[in-house]
């Protein structure tokens, strides 16, 4: 037996021993996770002591921690240990880092830089998660902000259309409420972009915080809500200023509003929550809640917010008085420090110009010079050619002063030969004259000529009618009166007529072949002396 329980000690030991003395964690930030390794006996507000030391925040009342459970979240409890609340039992554990209470008026109680980047990352991205309600033209501007505090300054030269294409700036709401591309989206927000120009990050962020707080859902957590006797659904908000009963279908403007200042007492019993104002004379509000992790919820978060109430209204703490005097240090600090970087940014800007002017200047001279060293190649080149030039005009003016001697030398020679033709022209006119005189004559010679063979001809022609004629008044004689006479007389005259025929005929035919003699040669006289009387021509030398 004592051997058997001591077996059993030693295992019960060795157990407690394997347990782990640490567990893991994970911690998402609106821009960072971090991992930490966590001792068993932690509480809530170690873990979550760590995280602000780890991401620098002093302002820790606005935070939480917030975890899933179920179908609903709840916030890390600071005085019990984390393993003994309802959080997952994953490993590592997921937490989310997230602003749990807002302030009234952001520029007045944020105080810390990374306190306001830490809400201005959430605020945005319940706007554009449509957790906040935010017109078509607060969400262009609040755009425009996030821009900036992204980008810095707008620069044309290097923030080129389509820079903004990759970031998430508006609600899916707003994008489909209105028919635009993206592009128009973009160029209405780097319309306001361009007017933050000097607005730093932080200052850009707490200018879109400014804007934000103003929204009617800004700050507030709902839930629903059954009242006692009708069992009506309603909404209830908690947010900075108290607690507020909306219509089921509306969260923009409630129905009731409960300021922390007007209210004495909130209890709740179980489902049953009771709201007493401090006016007693006002009725008191009571409102069911069916699950008990979101009454537990609701009640944490009015205790929260009438805390963080009635602390504004106190003064503030050696703590805040400190952080508060250390940020302004810090502003004024980084003010100067942005004065100088803007004078720095200026003077550099402007020897920038004054280099790219340098720059500019240096390549126009380049180029004028390199544009004199080509007019000059090309001056050398001309004067080449106007050398090479000038030496064929020498050498052309010397041979037309050659040609020129030559042609005056031939122009005194045409002098003489234009005497000498003068003369022979004179010469030759007269020639001409008198050659056209006989040609005149042989003209006339001519037609006389022919006019006397036309003669000759008709003398010609009547002879032979006349011979013809005779001969038939013989024939008739010769027929009706003696015959025989007449036969010799006929053959004696007949034979002397025929002998007069012959010779006549003769004579007149050697007149004809004398006439076309005479003719021929006065044709061909008529065409030497046209032959020769044309003018000489005489060749003229340019």
């Amino acid at each position: 037996r004592i051997s058997a329980l001591r077996a059993s000690k030693m295992s019960i030991l060795g157990l407690k021993k394997k347990q782990p003395k640490t567990f893991k964690v994970k911690v998402i930030t609106m821009d960072a996770e971090m991992e930490f390794s966590c001792e068993v006996k932690w509480k809530g507000k170690d873990l979550f002591d760590l995280v602000c030391r780890t991401v620098g925040l002093r302002e820790t009342w606005f935070f939480g921690l917030r975890y899933t459970v179920k179908d609903t979240y709840a916030w890390l409890k600071p005085e019990k240990r984390v393993l003994d609340q309802e959080v997952p039992k994953d490993s590592p554990i997921t937490f989310h880092f997230l602003a749990k209470f807002f302030p009234e008026k952001v520029e007045e109680e944020l105080v810390q830089e990374i306190t306001q980047h830490l809400f201005f990352l959430q605020v945005k991205k319940q706007i554009l998660d449509e957790e906040i309600f935010c017109s078509p033209e607060a969400s262009v501007l609040l755009a425009s902000y996030a821009v900036q505090a992204k980008y810095g300054d707008y620069d044309p030269n290097f923030h080129k259309p389509g820079f903004l294409a990759q970031d998430e700036l508006l609600p899916k709401r707003v994008l489909m409420q209105y028919q635009m591309t993206p592009d128009m989206w973009e160029e209405k927000i780097t319309a306001w972009y361009a007017e933050h120009r000097g607005i730093a990050r932080d200052e850009a962020e707490m200018d879109y915080l400014k804007i934000a707080q103003d929204l009617e859902m800004y700050g507030v957590s709902y839930f629903s809500i059954t009242q006692n006797k009708r069992d009506t659904d309603l909404q209830l908000g908690v947010d900075a200023q108290g607690l507020h009963i909306y219509s089921p279908n509306s969260k923009l403007n409630p129905n009731k509003s409960f300021p922390w200042s007007g209210i004495r007492n909130i209890s709740y019993s179980e489902k049953e929550f009771t709201i007493k104002p401090l006016d007693k004379k006002k009725d008191v509000f009571k409102f069911y809640s069916s699950q008990l992790r979101v009454n537990k919820l609701i009640l944490q978060l009015c205790i929260g917010n009438h805390d963080l109430f009635m602390r504004r209204r106190k003064v503030d703490s050696i703590e805040v008085q400190q952080m508060k005097a250390q940020a302004k240090e810090e502003k004024a600090r980084k003010k100067v420090e942005r004065q100088i970087l803007a004078r720095e940014k200026q003077m550099r800007e402007e020897a920038e110009r004054a280099k790219e002017e340098m720059e500019r200047r240096l390549f126009q001279l380049q180029d004028e010079a390199r544009l004199a060293n080509e007019a000059l190649i090309r001056s050398e080149e001309t004067a080449d050619l106007l050398a090479e030039k000038a030496q064929i005009a020498e050498e052309e003016a010397k041979l037309l002063a050659h040609k020129a001697a030559e042609a005056e030398q031939e122009r005194q020679r045409l002098e003489v030969t234009a005497l000498k033709t003068k003369e022979e022209k004179r010469l030759m006119e007269q020639k001409m004259r008198e050659a056209e005189q006989l040609a005149v004559k042989l003209v006339e010679q001519s037609e006389r000529r022919s006019k006397e063979a036309d003669h000759l001809k008709q003398d010609l022609t009547e002879a032979k009618d006349a011979e013809r004629r005779a001969k038939q008044k013989l024939l008739e004689i010769t027929k009706t009166t003696y015959p025989a006479v007449l036969a010799s007389l006929k053959h004696i005259y007949y034979d002397k007529v025929l002998l007069e025929y012959m010779e006549k005929s003769k004579h007149l035919q050697d007149q004809l072949k004398e006439l076309k003699s005479e003719i021929e040669s006065l044709k061909l006289e008529e065409h030497t002396v046209r032959t020769t009387s044309k003018p000489p021509t005489c060749p003229i030398v340019m």
